[in-house]
């Protein structure tokens, strides 16, 4: 199969071996895949990010980076054959999403961040039988492959544990904070307050669901939200994820308000307790989704109640997988850009 592999921290393409679907197993055909912010920091740091995976004992993110990974946590896929001891409740030809988990004797493995279970960057994966979930007849394959990224911003907000005393304001409208604007907008809460230096991102952030997108260099957010929701508790979800951004999170927001952690940091960072403590903030760090949330994401996206037409922005083969991780630098052209591993051509 031909497939974009990370090797020796470059994006190459390249011809694998098929995968063989082990007991329990299915050998998928990637339909769409979309590229994950964390792919791009993992590009650069990922032997930190390996180091602090052992650290926080996560083996499911352990890779030998001696040897080749294909990326690629976001997809809708095609079932092509069964493995060993698996049940074939669904045929094949369906069209299928899941979590991004290889079930295994050994444990399990995190597709796309590992060297034995390739991700959505090539034209074959292996998925777990017992984790799939057919995609709805008459949803498009693009909106399905975004049930992952979208899952992400639905166990944020989940776990910031919204009450109606609180208002809410998201850090960055990137991926991840377009998916936690999507999920507030599904409950009705009001307002959203959101903050980028990207007029495009902004613009996102409205269509999405924000009431409110300001620009941080003009206006902070948290002054904006105390404005829009006077007498309410500042619920602010940072998701950006580089280095200082908590630093100065604690520093703007305002007392007993709570920061929850989307943005995934692959670097080392600094932060001085004593302005947190003195304002009693709640630091919550959040990580991927809960099988529930995951299946409920896809079922809400079906259901119309969550519109990823704003979302994509463009597609791409395997041959242009490395252009498109320096087009999502320039956050002014991009926000999903999908490997479509059949499609021929560079980015469109």
């Amino acid at each position: 199969m031909r497939a974009t592999v990370m090797r020796d921290q470059r994006l190459v393409v390249a011809d694998l071996p098929d995968p063989v679907p082990g007991p329990g197993q299915v050998l998928v055909q990637t339909l769409a895949c979309g590229i994950c912010g964390s792919d791009l920091h993992v590009l650069q740091h990922a032997e930190r990010m390996v180091e602090a995976a052992r650290d926080a004992g996560a083996p499911g993110f352990l890779m030998d980076l001696t040897r080749d990974v294909v990326m690629g946590h976001e997809f809708c896929a095609e079932i092509l054959e069964f493995g060993p001891g698996t049940e074939r409740r669904l045929k094949s030809g369906q069209r299928v999403c899941s979590m991004p988990t290889v079930l295994h004797a050994g444990g399990a493995s995190t597709v796309g961040y590992s060297n034995d279970f390739p991700g959505g960057y090539g034209e074959r994966m292996l998925l777990s039988e017992a984790l799939l979930l057919p995609v709805p007849n008459g949803l498009a394959t693009e909106a399905a492959a975004l049930t992952e990224p979208l899952a992400v911003g639905e166990h944020a907000v989940v776990k910031s544990r919204l009450e109606r005393t609180d208002a809410p304001v998201v850090i960055g409208c990137g991926p991840v904070g377009l998916a936690v604007i999507a999920a507030l907008r599904r409950r009705g809460i009001e307002p959203i307050v959101a903050s980028d230096f990207s007029p495009a991102r902004r613009a996102l952030a409205r269509r999405t669901g924000a009431h409110v997108a300001v620009d941080p260099a003009q206006e902070s957010a948290f002054v904006r939200l105390a404005r829009e929701a006077a007498g309410r508790s500042a619920v602010a979800f940072e998701c950006v994820g580089v280095p200082g951004m908590l630093e100065h999170l604690c520093r703007e927001a305002p007392p007993r308000a709570r920061i929850v952690v989307a943005g995934v940091c692959m670097e080392e960072d600094r932060l001085h307790p004593f302005v947190p403590i003195t304002k009693e903030l709640q630091l919550v760090f959040v990580l991927a989704y809960a099988p529930e949330e995951f299946a409920g994401t896809l079922r809400a996206i079906a259901e119309g109640e969550i519109d990823t037409a704003p979302l994509v922005t463009g597609k791409v083969g395997v041959d242009g997988v490395a252009g498109a991780f320096e087009a999502l630098a320039k956050p002014e052209r991009h926000a999903k850009i999908l490997v479509e591993p059949w499609r021929a051509g560079r980015l469109s």
